[in-house]
């Protein structure tokens, strides 16, 4: 065990790090002397959207245990951080603050502030490195620019020398601790409403099932990744997106897992580096185009005429599965019962929302961050721009995915569409019927006559799409 060199205790404010090992916060910490492992529900969680606060709830839960199988609490507060972390610094006697950093905008301006005014304070705050395999600021361009393409990034990044997993710490808890919350009271799950059972039976939270997962993955889907990964009707993926989002398991965790499967000789293990890469980039990106999530990030295309209206039947068809295209409605339905969606399915969704029904990204981007549980600002904002046409690395506008022809190659048995689709909540398959079950009662009477046939046919979608381009360019 580290010799403590005080007595203080030391809050560790977990935010998107919800795990013990590979933590490098809580490791630090515990190095220390006591430690008091401290959430809080903050503004900035509370603006979560209605799957991912319930994916939130649960994964609070699982570390919570995980804690207390090593004797030590969970803190749980509500209430500006700055404020809740005054009031225990004072209720402790704490000698400071650790955190683990993140990227995102909002992020980085309340945690400045909040550094400044602890150092104001005579307080310790250290923050430090572990939601990414690299700090955004540290990978440039030979000229000491940013990268703007995915691909340089990745070779300038592949050989980079990442640092071992850190194990759980050895910590203990100080004999008096702070009153704290309880989780339930939150309600985390409350804006799910009908859906949050439905979901909830389809989510695995926590440390030890993220680094289950991955070990199961390694051990024989690695090996078909790259072939596979793209099929609707397989189950190749490692299914780590929403652990990944919360902290559950380290980007380093699943590199290394990754490295090891590569010198194995596993066929589809870059591949799997290179997707653990492109989050990398999307993080990259953002640090640098903080109004991504927002803005085009070419503003060439701010003149470009997208349907803004949330209340537009095509948008509205969109977001209940009933366009009429069947795919789309099995990837909608999928992403209300379950709160994920496939890869391939969000690209062919996107696709159809913003080239054949012409409704900005921003629509699309905003239903996705209410409804995924594995929802994260920069990889869903460059997902959705780079569909759309008008962002980093994107595909060119005119590249227009058809959905038929996508299911073909890659449903080519219907399982997927089978799985996900039902004309009512008593037919089709068990998940198809769950989506009922799901929705919003108001919903219901839309599906009384069920949209057989697209509300925008593709090859029309398709002239729209390109002739609103053309006119656009010549402007």
């Amino acid at each position: 065990m580290a010799q403590n060199t005080v007595t203080k205790p030391t809050l560790v404010w977990l935010r998107r790090d919800l795990r013990l090992s590979d933590n490098a916060a809580l490791t630090a910490a515990a190095e220390q002397g006591p430690v008091i492992p401290v959430f809080v529900l903050d503004p900035l969680f509370e603006q979560l959207g209605a799957a991912a606060k319930l994916r939130l709830m649960v994964s609070l839960k699982a570390l919570a245990q995980d804690l207390a199988s090593k004797g030590m609490p969970l803190v749980l507060k509500r209430g500006s951080a700055q404020t809740v972390l005054r009031t225990l610094l004072k209720q402790t006697d704490a000698r400071g603050v650790y955190w683990n950093r993140n990227y995102a905008p909002d992020w980085v301006a309340r945690d400045c502030g909040i550094k400044s005014w602890l150092k104001d304070q005579g307080f310790a705050a250290e923050s430090f490195a572990g939601s990414l395999l690299f700090e955004p600021w540290t990978v440039q361009t030979k000229q000491g620019g940013h990268f703007r393409v995915y691909t340089p990034y990745w070779k300038s990044v592949r050989h980079r020398d990442i640092a071992a997993p850190l194990p759980v710490p050895e910590m203990f808890a100080p004999q008096t601790l702070p009153d704290s919350d309880i989780l339930e009271d939150w309600a985390l799950d409350g804006d799910m409403r009908r859906g949050a059972p439905v979901v909830s039976s389809f989510l695995q939270a926590g440390e030890a099932a993220a680094q289950h997962k991955l070990q199961a993955f390694l051990a024989s889907k690695v090996q078909g990744y790259k072939a596979e990964r793209d099929f609707l009707d397989k189950t190749a993926t490692s299914d780590l997106s929403d652990a990944l989002t919360y902290g559950e398991i380290s980007p380093a965790q699943m590199w290394h897992g990754g490295q090891r499967a590569l010198h194995s000789g596993a066929a589809g293990a870059e591949h799997f580096l290179k997707e653990v890469v492109w989050r990398e980039f999307a993080w990259h990106l953002m640090w640098h185009f903080p109004t991504m999530a927002t803005a085009n990030w070419r503003d060439t295309w701010n003149g470009f005429k997208w349907i803004e209206d949330a209340e537009h039947p095509h948008f509205v068809a969109w977001c209940q599965g009933r366009t009429g295209v069947a795919l789309v409605d099995a990837a909608m339905r999928e992403l209300y019962v379950t709160g994920k969606m496939h890869n391939r399915a969000r690209m062919i969704a996107a696709s159809y929302l913003t080239k054949h029904l012409g409704v900005h990204w921003r629509l699309g981007l905003a239903w996705f961050e209410d409804c995924l549980v594995d929802w994260d600002p920069a990889s869903n904002a460059m997902g959705w721009q780079w569909v759309a046409g008008c962002g980093p690395d994107a595909a060119p506008y005119f590249r227009i995915f058809n959905p038929d022809t996508q299911a073909e190659r890659f449903d080519p048995n219907r399982q997927y569409r089978n799985t996900w689709l039902g004309d009512g909540p008593t037919q089709g398959s068990d998940t198809a019927r769950q989506f009922f079950q799901a929705v919003p009662r108001s919903w219901l009477s839309e599906f009384e006559t069920p949209q057989t046939t697209p509300i925008v046919p593709l090859m029309d979608g398709r002239r729209r799409a390109l002739a609103a381009y053309e006119t656009f360019k010549t402007q």
